[in-house]
């Protein structure tokens, strides 16, 4: 397919996709409510608009990276087949002149608008995701997501810190739980798209080790997620209501590991309820830090 022919069939929606929309919308959930965590104040619209933006902007320019790395595999997963780059609509140049206006306007918008602290640290992630990660430890080992993950986990403290200015225990907290919670998140979407991984040579650990282990070791991570989740209330941060909605929404996700035993197509399932499991967990934050505040002053 020449230049041509490619520029002329890119629309928004292409570089858009490069993004990876809904990953970085979940991330942005995540920092915004770590932003409505770091105080008991009202956060400025300047910080919520433009902080979420800056992070916004950073994570789709590394999103774009990882289109651009991954594009000699891409179209042997049909997960990933009909990417922009992997289907000819947009060349690679064209993607990394992309990722650097929406790098470079990120941390802009984060040094500007928020501070210093906040832009260095949302880089540090960009850029675990986008070269540590998929340039290396994606192929090179079936930890890549544990390891990896760390980089994915940051959003809730980028949020903290651009409210405070500093790095606190409660943010770390949060990075620790969406640590946990991202190899059963991922691991589950990698038994179902086994064959597909193998197929494009990553050694995502149901290819390395076979299903049965990384079914024990999503088990593992569950309960230790369990675990995790409930430190906020041990230190303090939240009350009942979030120890109460946290352990019924690790119980669930402990049932949906479980049934992977015995039910080989779980593993969408598993992937899809673990990513709502996230969303009211810390929907459940939010509602705990401004609803038991609130009684305690009626």
């Amino acid at each position: 397919m020449s230049n041509v022919e490619t520029t002329a069939s890119v629309t928004w929606r292409d570089y858009l996709e490069l993004c990876k929309p809904n990953v970085v919308a979940l991330m942005i959930l995540t920092s915004g409510i770590g932003m409505l965590l770091a105080t008991d104040q009202t956060v400025s619209v300047q910080i919520l608009v433009f902080g979420n933006l800056g992070i916004a902007l950073c994570a789709g320019s590394a999103a774009a990276v990882n289109h651009i790395v991954d594009r000699n595999v891409d179209d042997k997963m049909a997960r990933t087949a009909n990417r922009p780059i992997a289907q000819g609509r947009l060349d690679p140049q064209q993607a990394i002149i992309f990722a650097l206006l929406t790098g470079i306007a990120g941390m802009a918008i984060l040094l500007v608008f928020t501070n210093v602290l906040t832009a260095w640290l949302t880089l540090a992630s960009s850029v675990g995701y986008a070269f540590i990660y998929t340039m290396f430890l994606k192929r090179a080992t079936p930890q890549n997501i544990v390891i990896g993950g760390l980089a994915g986990a940051a959003p809730p403290l980028l949020g903290w810190v651009a409210v405070t200015g500093e790095i606190h225990h409660n943010a770390l907290l949060l990075v620790l739980i969406i640590f946990a919670w991202t190899p059963p998140h991922f691991w589950a979407l990698a038994i179902h798209r086994k064959e597909e991984y193998a197929k494009a040579n990553i050694p995502m650990l149901p290819v390395t080790h076979g299903e049965k282990y990384t079914k024990i070791n999503i088990l593992l991570y569950t309960v230790m997620l369990m675990v995790i989740t409930t430190l906020p209330y041990l230190t303090g941060m939240f009350g009942l209501l979030y120890l109460m909605g946290s352990l019924l929404l690790g119980g669930r996700f402990l049932y949906w590991a479980v049934v992977m035993w015995f039910d080989k197509d779980s593993g969408m399932k598993t992937f899809k309820f673990s990513i709502i499991y996230l969303m009211v967990l810390f929907a459940l934050m939010l509602l705990d830090h401004y609803l038991i505040d609130r009684l305690l002053y009626i």
